[in-house]
């Protein structure tokens, strides 16, 4: 028998390559689910936030447990940072693709608006335009109320009509009334609309 055929190596597959594959992987859902949690937190989604939550939290505490009973094993702590930033990473994106709620857009020109404003109206967008006063003069204030998945329509539409306007845009917690087409809404045309 030779020298290498003597040796006997025995290599710990579980502990070293599929336990830091299911830490990865279970953080990777625990933290994607925590981003989801937040956002419908933020929507006042009382139901459907507390269910993920529950979710979450017993993922996260598998997942530490396991670290837990395998403290030397160094590979758990680069599976656990791992998966914790592919999560938020995923978390973040199916948060884009979902585009849940309402924004609000403001869009601010010292230039005659009517074009513009008429415009997003044949394109459904609720648009409410008030004269306003600003640091320059006189300037046309246009407020719409959209849904997120709505909004890089709405801004190429501003851009194309009129490159230099000044655009801000802020969540909406709720609305009340006003005009918002059925189709455009989604899962808003389901749910009641009512002012905080």
């Amino acid at each position: 028998m030779g020298f290498l055929e003597s040796i006997t190596f025995e290599f710990d597959w579980f502990n070293y390559i599929v336990l830091p594959l299911m830490i990865f992987a279970a953080r990777v859902v625990d933290v994607t689910l925590g981003t989801l949690r937040i956002i419908f937190v933020s929507r006042s989604m009382k139901v459907l936030a507390p269910m993920i939550g529950f979710f979450e939290a017993l993922i996260w505490l598998l997942a530490v447990g396991q670290i837990f009973q395998h403290l030397t094993n160094a590979g758990l702590y680069i599976a656990y940072a791992a998966g914790f930033s592919v999560g938020n990473y995923i978390g973040i994106y199916i948060e884009g693709k979902i585009a849940m709620g309402l924004l609000c857009v403001r869009t601010i020109t010292t230039e005659d608006a009517t074009e513009l404003i008429e415009y997003l109206k044949e394109n459904d967008f609720g648009v409410t335009s008030v004269s306003a006063s600003g640091i320059s003069g006189q300037v046309r204030l246009i407020l719409s109320i959209i849904k997120r998945k709505d909004l890089r329509r709405m801004i190429q539409i501003i851009q194309e009509k009129m490159p230099k306007a000044f655009i801000s845009i802020e969540d909406v917690r709720s609305v009340n009334e006003g005009f918002f087409p059925q189709k455009s809404l989604g899962l808003f045309s389901r749910l009641p609309l009512k002012r905080k």
